[in-house]
This record gives structure tokens, C-alpha cells and sequence, in this order.
């Protein structure tokens, strides 16, 4: 079965790239030079060109959304009586654009091995659809603005500009953080004058965000590549491979959020911080204050919370019977939306199994500290923390390997080659020590 082929030639502009240097640099150069008005336009059509230059076709993709959702928006604010319906539409255009591009593939695939085992095989199930970067930070962010016009937290915008801009920004377009209306719309519709001082803590920002993606990620990440391509590296080796990998890919997500952020705050406009040293939670549910904020603030206001969040079933009131038994429901509900918001948070991440049982684990992890707080071992914070540490960097494994006979071959099997994992651990130790003394300093 064939779709929408990639483009020959070119490959994506990347933050770390020439290509994304010259764009900053011819951008910040004029940009300082006009109104508010004009500015804007220049920031709509250099995010334009960023994106445009991969595949032309990824641009009207994004005005599809742009137009889709400032659509919507503006109806919802014309038409309280059938705003529902609207923001339906929005929605369901929303989800199904991404799902045709980003998860057709795994579920036909995963429907022809069904058809296979109960042998009805008889079609090809091969897709060729571009993923389109960044399709999953624009669809949310863009869901999340219509969302907050229906629910009355901002206001439909009536320029079509200031809104195409919210939604493509090329500093946050492809890698986030993903905003909201009522924080980044203002920024671009008011007048921005030129300071030296955040201009030189942008640029201070942009160049940290690059030293942790091309020293400290892409160091580790060679290491994390020899360790998974080795066949049968053992349980000592591979547990290097699996925290080594949460170095690294903390550094390349924070990495690329700085990046974004210091880009923008170049340009007089301010992102929000996406990652607070997680390594430092002290509970899983601390690591998600402090891991992808934007992202797991938007799937509980957007997801968690409209499920019901921790609401008994019925509302606030009691439910009647003794004290255990009026709990049950309750806790209940709030396990299946518990772990239906981090199954999404998974398959957000990407469109494979090992993201379902990612973020299934973590609902577990959720779920387990809630009941062990009765414990009280929340008041043994570095125990806490060293345990926090310990479980969030076994679920790596599970993000990093899609082959889970390999993981569990290997994460609990035999040791060898000892020598030779503690020498690559150290060496991606060292390579995190920046880290380490950016979070210490950092502390309030």
C-alpha cells in the first residue's frame, strides 16, 4: 500500500546546523530594523522557509493546521450555541492528520500480523508516509489553543498572522516547547524593543543548549550506539548502555529546548523552561514536574483532568458505605486515567510498542509511589531520589530498545566484558558532569 512518498534530496534543518545559523543570524539582522507588524510577517515567513526546506508539501501541511484551527477558533467565538460542535471538527481534523501520518503505519502494520496469524495474510502492508517533524508539538499546541477558546481561557484571535505564527514559530516549530495561547499570542502582539541584556542571555542560552547536544549528547550517544548494536552485551554493559542513555537523551531534549529558548529570546520572546534538572525528583510524579513540562502539563490539562483526574466516579460526593469501600471507585478512576494519559504520553512520543509499555511503566511507577507513600518514605529525600533515579532510568530501556527479547535477555542475564562497561559508564560520567554542576548551581 502506498501514500505520501518523502521528498528526494534534501534532509531536515536541524538547530545544531549551517543552514539554521544563516536563517538566525539574516533573521535577527532585520528583524530589530522594523514595527511590531512587519516583524512578525518576517518571523511567519522565515518559520515558513525552516520548515518548507525539507518538502515544500510539510508547509501546507502546517497551514492546513494554521487554517483549520484559527477556523475553528473563530467560529467557537461566533457561535457559543455550537461551539461543541466546531471544536469537534477541529479535533477530529487535528487527530486524524496526525494519526494518518504518524501512526497509520503501526496500526495497518499491526493489522496485517493478525491477518497473518490467523492466516489470512493476502495484502501489502508497507506505507511510505512522511512523519513530518514536528507534527506532534504543532498538533498539540494548535488543539490546546482552540481547546482554551472553547473553554473561555483566551480569546479567538482575529489576525490570521499573530495566529499562524503561534502555531509555526521556527525556534519551537519542531522540537517545542509546546505553548499556550494565553503565554506566547500576547508576546507577538505587542511592541518588542531591542535589549542588549537578554539579547547576550539568549545568545548565552543557545550556546549551552548546543554544547549539551554536540558535547555532552552526541559523545554519549556514541557510546549508547555501540552498546545496543552489540549482540548479547550482557547485563553489566547493557545497563551502562541504559543509563548512559538517559544522560544523553536529557541532554539532547533539554539541549534542543535551550536552543529553541535562546533563539527566541533573541527575537525579544520569551519560551517556557521544559526540563528542571529530573534527575533530582524525588518521586515519579516529581520526575513529570520536572521532565518535558509543557508536554505533561498539556496532557493533564487536556487529558488527565477532562478524564476526571482524581475525581471519584460521580462528582465530589460521597459515595456512600464505609470509608474503604467509598474509596475503591475513586481510586480506581483515577488508576485508568492515570494510565490511560501516559499510554498517550507514550505513543506521543513515538508509534511503536516499546512507547505503549513505556508509558504504561510509568503509570505503574505513578500508581506503586502513591501506595508506598503510606510508607512516609517521602521524608528520606536522597532515598527518594537515589530510588527515583534507579526506576526512571530502568524505563529507558524500554524508550530506547524496541526488541524486548533483547532487553530482557540482556538486562538480567549474565555479566561480561565488566571491565569494559565500567570504562565506558565513566567516560559517560564524565562527559555528565556539566550537567551535574549546572544543577547544583541552578538550586534555589
Amino acid at each position: 500500500m502506498a501514500a505520501l512518498k518523502p521528498w528526494p534530496g534534501r534532509k531536515p534543518v536541524t538547530f545544531q546546523s549551517f543552514e539554521y545559523a544563516v536563517l538566525l543570524v539574516l533573521v535577527f539582522g532585520a528583524y530589530w530594523f522594523l514595527p511590531r507588524r512587519p516583524q512578525n510577517v518576517l518571523l511567519l515567513i522565515a518559520s515558513y522557509v525552516f520548515y518548507a526546506y525539507v518538502d515544500p508539501r510539510l508547509a501546507l501541511l502546517l497551514a492546513g493546521y494554521t487554517v483549520v484551527n484559527y477556523t475553528a477558533a473563530r467560529a467557537i467565538a461566533g457561535d457559543r450555541e455550537n461551539g461543541r460542535r466546531y471544536l469537534v471538527l477541529a479535533v477530529v481534523a487535528s487527530l486524524g492528520a496526525l494519526g494518518f501520518f504518524k501512526y497509520a503505519g503501526f496500526f495497518v502494520d499491526n493489522f496485517a500480523s493478525v491477518l497473518d496469524t490467523v492466516g489470512l495474510a493476502g495484502f501489502d502492508s508497507t506505507l511510505r508516509i512522511i512523519l513530518p517533524v514536528g507534527i506532534s508539538f504543532y498538533t498539540f499546541q494548535s488543539l490546546g489553543y482552540v481547546i482554551d477558546v472553547y473553554m473561555e481561557r483566551t480569546h479567538a484571535r482575529r489576525d490570521f498572522i499573530d495566529t499562524a505564527l503561534f502555531i509555526g514559530f521556527f525556534p519551537q516549530l519542531v522540537a517545542g516547547p509546546i505553548e499556550r495561547a494565553a503565554k506566547l499570542l500576547p508576546q507577538f502582539e505587542r511592541t518588542r524593543k531591542f535589549r542588549p541584556g537578554q539579547a547576550a542571555s539568549g545568545l548565552s542560552l543557545l550556546a549551552w543548549g548546543l554544547f549539551k547536544k554536540l558535547v555532552i549528547a552526541d559523545n554519549i550517544g556514541m557510546i549508547v550506539d555501540d552498546i545496543f548494536s552489540t549482540t548479547g552485551p550482557g547485563a553489566a554493559m547493557l545497563w551502562v548502555g541504559v543509563f548512559a542513555f538517559g544522560i544523553q537523551i536529557l541532554a539532547d531534549f533539554s539541549g534542543y529546548t535551550d536552543i529553541a529558548r535562546g533563539s527566541a529570546r533573541l527575537l525579544g520572546i520569551e519560551l517556557s523552561p521544559n526540563f528542571r534538572h529530573p534527575w533530582l525528583a524525588s518521586s515519579p510524579a516529581d520526575f513529570w514536574r520536572r521532565w518535558h513540562i509543557t508536554l505533561s502539563t498539556w496532557l493533564r490539562d487536556y487529558v488527565y483532568i477532562p478524564l476526571g483526574g482524581s475525581r471519584p466516579l460521580g462528582g465530589n460526593r460521597p459515595l456512600g458505605g464505609n470509608k474503604l469501600e467509598s474509596r475503591r471507585p475513586a481510586n480506581l478512576r483515577t488508576a485508568i486515567n492515570i494510565v490511560i494519559t501516559f499510554v498517550l504520553g507514550g505513543l506521543w512520543h513515538g508509534a511503536a510498542w516499546n512507547f505503549v509499555i513505556w508509558g504504561l511503566f510509568h503509570a505503574g511507577l505513578i500508581l506503586i509511589w502513591r501506595g508506598a507513600s503510606l510508607l512516609n518514605m517521602r521524608s528520606i529525600k536522597p532515598v527518594s531520589i537515589a530510588l527515583t533515579f534507579l526506576l526512571i532510568g530502568t524505563g529507558w530501556a524500554l524508550f530506547r530498545e524496541g526488541d524486548l527479547a533483547f532487553i530482557g535477555e540482556n538486562l538480567f542475564g549474565q555479566s561480561r566484558d565488566v571491565q569494559l562497561a565500567a570504562a565506558l559508564g565513566a567516560t559517560a560520567l564524565l562527559y555528565s558532569i556539566p550537567l551535574w554542576l549546572h544543577a547544583i548551581v541552578d538550586q534555589p
